[in-house]
């Protein structure tokens, strides 16, 4: 059986790492089993899932650029006592280099980088991470991506043009067919029958933009004061997005709905669903949303691949907070048909029974390699 191991933050319920676990559940386990590489040590969501299914969770020193020595003899001890694991696929960003380089030394054959963004997010670590990010390639054997623009900036145009991949952050589509029940059972519940209901699916940093969010929705209040705004995530910034709402005087219109296990019921209640990012590879969110038949609404700076269906649009984040709050608006004053999504999202290549076949057949062919 090929083991690949997976560099990873932890497995918490976010973006990346939901997206391995939808792949996960679907390969035949029998052939390929998943582990993980964890570089934070805390636990994370999915662990527990992980290890029912075969799959071990291993926990490094971090990512300490003091500690680097430490970390190559963790990995190359891990390697040499699991000599099943043919495959590393890191998804840690530029910082992806410490287990890629790692593994290189240690021998490991097939190293797969994996970009997931645009841009880098500008904290302490940002000078380090632009060393990492030069870096990366080297270290790298394949060089992979959830979308074209992230690829190109992590790997640069050329080699991206010339060998770049890109797996497909695929959903299970059936989780997210419309439903009208339980829309009705949830707007009920929460007493959102009568209200327009703006989602939002996202982690609270400073990449999600949520501030711009906030101010966004005070401009649909002023002509719909029976909205609602649905924020499903935790992250760092909740407190402090908690604090601008009530600011703005907006706390009892919005619904901070916390970290949810499945969110595909959510997705039926909300009435459009908004994501200004400041930047994005290719968000398993926006997927999602549209497979729900949801009307979407993506700053310019995520990416362009990411407009799958006919109601979902980019709009820039030089627009004002009117400008947005029209666009989302007509959303609320038009009729949408939500059963179509499915096949929508399906015809674009994002369902995960045949991702995962695809990606099953990569991995063992990579295997191979002399």
């Amino acid at each position: 059986m090929l083991r690949v191991l997976h560099s990873v933050s932890n497995m918490a319920r976010a973006g990346i790492e939901t997206m391995l676990m939808n792949y996960y559940r679907e390969i035949d386990r029998s052939q390929i089993q998943f582990d993980f590489l964890a570089n934070k040590a805390m636990p994370g969501e999915y662990d527990e899932e992980i290890r029912s299914m075969g799959g071990r969770v291993f926990v490094s020193p971090g990512l300490n650029p003091l500690d680097f020595p430490r970390y190559k003899r963790y990995v190359a001890d891990l390697l040499h006592r699991n000599p099943d694991i043919g495959i590393i696929h890191a998804h840690n960003e530029a910082m992806g280099y410490y287990a890629l380089q790692s593994a290189k030394d240690a021998g490991l054959r097939v190293r797969i980088a994996h970009a997931h963004n645009t841009q880098i997010i500008r904290d302490y670590k940002y000078p380090l991470k632009l060393i990492c990010k030069q870096l990366l390639p080297g270290a790298a054997t394949d060089y992979w991506s959830c979308g074209r623009d992230a690829g190109i900036y992590y790997f640069g145009k050329k080699r991206w043009n010339g060998s770049g991949f890109i797996l497909r952050n695929a959903i299970d589509i059936s989780r997210f067919t419309f439903r009208q029940e339980v829309r009705e059972r949830l707007r009920q519940l929460h007493g959102l029958e009568k209200c327009f209901v703006v989602g939002h699916v996202g982690r609270f940093n400073v990449q999600k933009n949520h501030s711009r969010l906030l101010h966004i929705f005070t401009e649909i209040l002023k002509v719909l004061p029976d909205a609602r705004l649905a924020l499903i995530g935790t992250g760092e910034l909740e407190q402090s997005v908690k604090e601008n709402a009530r600011t703005l005087g907006i706390q009892d219109k919005v619904l901070f709905l916390g970290q949810m296990a499945d969110v595909s019921e959510w997705y039926q209640a909300m009435d459009c669903f908004v994501l200004p990012s400041l930047f994005e590879g290719l968000p398993v969110v926006g997927i999602e949303a549209q497979a729900a038949g949801l009307p979407c609404f993506f700053s310019d700076r995520v990416t362009d691949e990411v407009v799958l269906s006919p109601g979902a649009c980019r709009i820039s984040l030089s627009a004002d907070d009117a400008e947005w709050a029209r666009e989302i608006m007509a959303a609320w004053q038009s009729e949408t048909d939500r059963n179509h999504g499915i096949d929508i999202v399906r015809r674009a290549g994002y369902d995960i029974h045949a991702e995962a076949r695809k990606l099953q057949e990569i991995y063992l062919e990579m295997a191979t390699r002399a």
